[in-house]
């Protein structure tokens, strides 16, 4: 094989991996792209549903930067991802809703997909062409979980969302799988508060942990409470649960933030144009007009035809009478 073939060959693996990230962003060209899947923590990355990765190097007038998507199958394991991987030192951006940025980074969620711009501060403009070219893109909504934890006394960037058995025994060690009982269809979202106190410093974290239904969650209250030093409290699917807290009254304090709120959906009847007394006597003077046309039409019909069948002598005579013999009776 000649060297322009074996280059060739070496070049189309890169090629067909470059998936994501276009040939340009702005004023950067993309000089390689690869794809990459973690080899660390599998069984978490499973668990949150990734798909493939992809790593990107851009070069431009302005300097270089690297880019990194990761494809989940959904947006729930793009939260998952983007709280696991977001710098410790990051601040929320207002490129999204969920987005953070640093000095010289930033990293957000679309859709199911997770961006992490290393050395490059993404502006909007970039992010709407980066987002045009997407495949397989699920904008379903977040899962609520999300918005019942409070923000009082919350570590920034301590939130981690669990789907599993493994994120659990990583983030939250403290309380077993067989608790959780994620069998039942569990999800749960912890994260790290300060005491809030002088007399008791330190920290504590917080786990919610929500079920279908309040049944369920009632059911796994009672084994939750069975935990050493466990401070459980249930609210409607919510179930939520801090251990060996180093001040019991502050863990109640942040336990009483966690409440739930059901959302209730009213179907509404729409008004259609039925609804409308004026449209109904309009309707019915159309059908009277329809009536009366079909009456004429089918008057003239009928009297056409009588007079073609009389003056063919098929018919019978207009003025025809019956006669009666009374008088031979």
């Amino acid at each position: 094989m000649s060297r322009r073939g074996l280059a060739i060959l070496l070049v189309l693996p890169s090629l067909a991996s470059a998936a994501v990230w276009p040939d340009t962003l702005g004023t950067f060209h993309r000089v390689s792209a690869h794809a990459f899947t973690p080899t660390a923590d599998q069984a978490i990355w499973n668990e949150y549903g990734f798909r493939e990765g992809e790593t990107a190097q851009y070069q431009g007038p302005d300097g270089k930067f690297t880019a990194t998507a990761y494809q989940f199958e959904d947006p729930t394991g793009a939260l998952a991802g983007f709280e696991w991987l977001r710098p410790s030192d990051s601040k929320p951006s207002a490129i999204g809703r969920l987005a953070s940025e640093t000095v010289t980074n930033t990293m957000l969620v679309h859709g199911n997909y997770v961006f992490s711009f290393n050395g490059f501060r993404l502006p909007t403009p970039l992010l709407d062409t980066l987002v045009q070219g997407l495949n397989q893109v699920d904008n379903s909504p977040l899962p609520s979980l999300i918005g019942y934890m409070p923000s009082q006394q919350l570590v920034p960037n301590s939130e981690r969302y669990i789907e599993g058995p493994a994120a659990l025994q990583k983030f939250d060690p403290g309380i077993p799988p067989s608790t959780a009982a994620f069998h039942l269809s569990a999800e749960a979202q912890v994260a790290t508060f300060s005491n809030g106190t002088a007399a008791n410093s330190g920290e504590m974290k917080l786990a919610i942990f929500s079920y279908p239904t309040p049944q369920i969650a009632r059911l796994q209250t009672d084994q939750f409470q069975k935990l050493p030093g466990a401070i459980v409290k249930r609210s409607g699917p919510l179930v939520a649960v801090i251990l060996a807290p180093p001040s019991p009254d502050a863990a109640e304090r942040l336990l009483s933030l966690v409440r739930y709120e059901a959302d209730v959906t009213l179907n509404e009847r729409v008004s259609t144009r039925r609804d409308n007394i004026g449209n109904l006597v309009i309707n019915a003077f159309i059908l009277i007009g329809i009536l009366l046309c079909f009456s004429v039409v089918g008057g003239l019909a009928f009297g056409g035809f009588r007079a073609f069948l009389r003056r063919g002598g098929r018919g019978e005579a207009a003025d025809a009478l019956t006669v009666l013999h009374l008088s031979d009776r």
